[in-house]
């Protein structure tokens, strides 16, 4: 096997363990493994990925791996990053769901968040400082972005900001110049899927209805995981009855509560309707879509040398990406530091990061540690 896959599944594997935090938190520490510590990336080519696995649909992050595991290996690393990013939430998941059939609860994992949430928000504001800096004097790009930022904080659809902020910032670059038709083409693919998966009729329970559901979810998903939530409770819960409500709200936890993609809560609904075949049917289905678009795209954008007004576009979506991010550093600031001991953890991890770099996964399970020696001494 050569050495840069080998490299790949184990980077990878290792992210999966340790990306909590949600999509954004998975793009800080994947920029400070691949562009930080290991040099497998420019910051450029960081940003550009940033912006292409925002503005295709899937689960987001997973996309930003398979992005960094092509440029690194090749089209088998793309296929190794993404499984390997995916495979250690999903047996993590696996288990949880286990535990919650077997004694009708979950295991009180707050605790332990308690100290994982302060380090992530280290490694949010450590990111998104290490994308600024060097694009400092690019000033109508990032007020654009702190736009997209106050507007996210007041509710706008995260999709309408990367759209509107990349169109902004390319029409500021090029303002002079059409559009080119590739990502009008691509923005309305999500549509032309919805049409086509509107034509399957779902009644009753089997593993293949089941795959057709989280199938679309995959490809129709588009800005956060929590998209996830309004297609599966209207399938599986207002049409087809197959779970509770309640049971929706623990399988969103459960996503939250793990590593890797929150999209792997498919693997414990499927796991609640038909057990671990099921699991594994969910989970494919909700990822097969990511690795298919993200493959085409990076067919597409090698064909047009992702350049001239495309890749401007891509650009003002990476800035828009970025006004995201902070948007969601500034939520999980809100709820992660809520006193003066998730302070110093928070501060800590801003030291080791920026004086030491210390490997993000590492500070990750530190914080973990912190958080459950916090609960086994009853704090």
């Amino acid at each position: 096997m050569p050495a840069r896959l080998i490299e790949i599944i184990l980077a990878f594997l290792k992210l999966g363990l340790t990306a909590f935090g949600g999509p954004a938190a998975a793009y800080a520490m994947m920029r400070q493994v691949f562009v930080s510590r290991r040099k497998w990336l420019t910051e450029e080519a960081f940003f550009r990925f940033l912006g292409i696995a925002n503005i295709i649909p899937g689960p987001n992050a997973t996309e930003m791996a398979m992005l960094i595991g092509y440029h690194h290996a090749g089209w088998w690393g793309l296929v190794a990053a993404g499984v390997c990013y995916i495979f250690p939430a999903m047996i993590i998941v696996l288990a949880l769901s286990w535990v919650y059939v077997q004694f009708g609860s979950l295991p009180q994992l707050s605790g332990i968040l308690y100290g994982i949430k302060p380090v992530i928000v280290a490694i949010l504001v450590t990111a998104i400082w290490g994308m600024v800096k060097p694009r400092i004097k690019q000033r109508i790009p990032l007020m654009i972005a702190l736009g997209v930022m106050a507007a996210y904080l007041f509710g706008v659809s995260p999709f309408i900001l990367l759209i509107s902020g990349g169109i902004l910032i390319a029409l500021y670059r090029y303002f002079k110049e059409n559009q080119n038709t590739a990502m009008p083409l691509l923005s309305i693919l999500p549509v032309s899927v919805h049409l086509f998966f509107q034509q399957v009729q779902l009644e009753s329970y089997s593993l293949f209805r089941l795959f057709w559901v989280f199938l679309k979810a995959g490809a129709l998903m588009y800005g956060s995981g929590y998209v996830l939530l309004a297609f599966i409770y209207d399938d599986l819960v207002v049409r087809l009855g197959w779970l509770t409500g309640d049971q929706i709200v623990d399988a969103i936890a459960v996503g939250q509560f793990t590593p890797g993609p929150l999209a792997t809560t498919a693997t414990f609904v499927g796991f609640l309707l038909g057990g671990v075949p099921a699991a594994l049917v969910a989970t494919a289905a909700m990822f097969i879509p990511s690795f298919l678009i993200t493959i085409v795209f990076v067919i597409m954008m090698k064909k047009l040398e992702v350049s001239g007004r495309v890749g401007h576009l891509l650009n003002g979506v990476s800035f828009a990406a970025l006004g995201l991010m902070a948007g969601v550093t500034w939520e999980l600031f809100a709820a992660s530091i809520v006193d003066p001991f998730t302070v110093i953890i928070g501060i800590s991890a801003v030291v080791l990061l920026f004086w030491l770099n210390i490997g993000a996964p590492w500070l990750v399970l530190g914080g973990a540690l912190i958080g459950l020696i916090r609960v086994l001494l009853g704090g």
